[in-house]
């Protein structure tokens, strides 16, 4: 409850007022009996039914507006509600560290977005609200009762109890069954999200039955939980209703009884069975809001794990007079930097002791899992290391802050995922202000001018895994990269799906890039290796040898080794000991080298 009212909370005003008018409502249906009773004396006294007609016409067209008022607000108050929430998840989740969301999978994280935040929506608003109203108009209902008859009050409240004892019991097991229909949904989503990026594996391997199977492992679940708590509403309306039954019964023949006693009139009578039949409502209300306050309470408990994502937060920045200004020393230091991706997991990269220069291509080579991702990282600050420190400038990462330090690197990515939106929006990612002409110059630069041009809708051609191939998404990133002149470009393996004509293009680019700034490559390329200004050979996360090819060559084996399985006579260049990750790209980067 306290976490659901965290959501509720900034709109306490209307939430009250919202309160005022339901409890508004709620008396003037109160009214409608006593009235009923006026006019029912009228006649029996034959005295003018003028008064009481219009009492209940005025109740009536004041009841409709209340309503209308209330429903309006009501339903504002719950989008209002979504939206915060989903603005504070959509928020959450990108400025949470990297190996915080990619620790999860994507379509469960979706779901909190998504489903989760509509189950909030009347949870957060008009159930409370509901419950409230409900409690008042039941006790007011009672009181009202009493005044009647207190014979025919305690025969109603005793019928009444048995349905409150039985509902408080059913109330837990609805909750726990919705919770579980939503973990079971949020799994189902992560997978399916999974499945559906990778169909084209799925398919290859014959595995859609398999793969169907394990989806509907947890469809299958979340239906199970979910007939489960439909039972036991189920359960619960069937004694709230039948409840209400046995009272009227009771009610009828005990205020038979005493009508004819001469202990109560008939007019009484009727006023009465008015409020019993009206005591449906509150129940009703009652009921749906637990049921509606349970789903809510579920969904806000995972809404608010969110809240345990780690975020990437900045230090205060350092005074400008701290900053190196002269352009001495190198532009990125690593001073014995040791870092993990899990405080039960083995160090990826170990005492590392790196410095790279402002100007200059620097390569990284080396087999899989010995680091190089990770290097990337590091440098880019999704991870934070361990051990050691890290420098820009001469000043530590921590005093540059996340924002700051990304503007001045550029990363293009192995996989080069499509940001949703066009080429143009994916060209403009990072550089937002940029012209015309600097776009022309970078796709010429990459070789894409003619490509683009030859599109029907040009730059504003929405860009998918069908309107450009592989490479040429490679190049629509190397492009977005080198539109913003970065201090320092890092390039994990630019050249991969490239070929040969295109490929020497991009090494001019690099080339050119190189002598105005810092280039660093990840290559499993022996075209990409062979001109660099520095060689880095990683090995169990640690830089085993450095140097030019040539000294390389003579002074290293495990590079020899790397060269020769580059170098196949007769046959272009192959990749070896490519990695999308380095905890986990074995299998992947096999194939690769295959």
């Amino acid at each position: 409850m306290r976490i659901l009212w965290s959501f509720a909370r900034p709109h306490t005003a209307k939430l009250a007022l919202a309160l005022v008018l339901a409890l508004a409502g709620s008396a003037l249906g109160l009214a409608m009996p006593m009235v009923t009773k006026w006019v029912l004396d009228s006649l029996g006294e034959d005295r003018s039914l003028s008064g009481p007609i219009a009492a209940l016409l005025v109740l009536m067209v004041l009841g409709a507006g209340v309503a209308f008022w209330q429903w309006t607000l009501l339903g504002a108050l719950g989008e209002r509600v979504v939206l915060d929430a989903r603005e504070s998840l959509v928020r959450r989740f990108l400025r949470a560290t990297v190996p915080a969301i990619t620790a999860r999978p994507v379509g469960e994280l979706v779901t909190r977005v998504t489903s989760d935040t509509v189950l909030l929506r009347e949870a957060a608003s008009s159930s409370v609200i509901g419950l409230i109203n409900g409690a008042v108009m039941l006790a007011g209902t009672l009181i009202l009762m009493g005044v009647l008859d207190l014979v025919l009050l305690g025969t109603t409240i005793a019928a009444l109890a048995v349905v409150i004892v039985l509902f408080a019991l059913l109330m837990p097991s609805i909750a726990k069954a919705q919770e579980r229909v939503q973990e079971h949904i949020g799994r189902l989503g992560g997978v399916l999200e999974g499945t559906l990026r990778a169909i084209r594996t799925v398919k290859v391997s014959r595995a859609e039955e398999r793969q169907s199977e394990r989806l509907l492992t947890d469809a299958r679940a979340s239906a199970v939980h979910g007939v489960r708590a439909v039972r036991r509403e189920a359960t619960a309306w069937t004694i709230a209703w039948t409840g209400l039954q046995l009272a009227i019964i009771l009610i009828l023949g005990v205020g038979a009884w005493r009508v004819d006693q001469g202990g109560l009139e008939v007019s009484g009578l009727i006023a009465f069975l008015l409020y019993a039949f009206g005591l449906i409502d509150p129940i009703t209300e009652l009921s749906q809001n637990l049921t509606t306050l349970q789903s809510g309470m579920a969904a806000a408990q995972r809404i608010r794990e969110v809240d345990a994502l780690e975020s990437e937060v900045d230090a205060p920045a350092v005074p400008a007079r701290a900053r190196v200004v002269d352009g001495g020393g190198p532009l990125l230091e690593m001073r014995g930097v040791t870092a993990t991706y899990g405080p039960d997991l083995d160090p990826v990269v170990r005492k590392l002791d790196l410095a790279i220069p402002r100007r200059g291509h620097t390569a990284i080579v080396g087999p899989s899992g010995a680091g190089k991702t990770t290097l990337f990282s590091l440098f880019l600050r999704f991870l934070e290391p361990q051990e050691g420190e890290m420098l820009l400038d001469g000043v530590p990462y921590s005093h540059h802050g996340h924002e700051k330090l990304r503007e001045r690197l550029a990363y293009v990515e192995q996989d080069t995922p499509i940001v949703p939106g066009t080429i143009r929006d994916n060209l403009l990612f990072s550089h937002p202000d940029a012209t015309a002409e600097e776009l022309d110059r970078v796709l010429r630069d990459v070789r894409l001018a003619d490509r683009i041009d030859s599109l029907e809708a040009g730059l504003d051609t929405p860009l998918s895994s069908t309107s450009v191939s592989g490479g040429e998404r490679q190049r629509i990133a190397l492009a977005r990269a080198l539109l913003r002149t970065p201090d320092l470009l890092l390039l994990d393996e630019a050249t991969a799906q490239l070929d040969g004509l295109t490929e020497a293009a991009i090494h001019d680019c690099i080339r050119s890039r190189a002598a105005e700034g810092a280039v660093v490559t990840i290559a499993h390329r022996l075209s990409t290796v062979v001109d660099a200004d520095t060689i880095l050979v990683m090995e169990a996360g640690r830089i085993r040898a450095q140097g030019r090819h040539a000294e390389l060559l003579a002074a290293d084996e495990l590079y020899r080794e790397l060269v020769a399985a580059l170098s196949v006579p007769g046959s272009p260049p192959v990749t070896v000991g490519a990695e999308r990750s380095d905890a986990s790209a074995d299998s992947r980067s096999g194939s690769r080298s295959a």
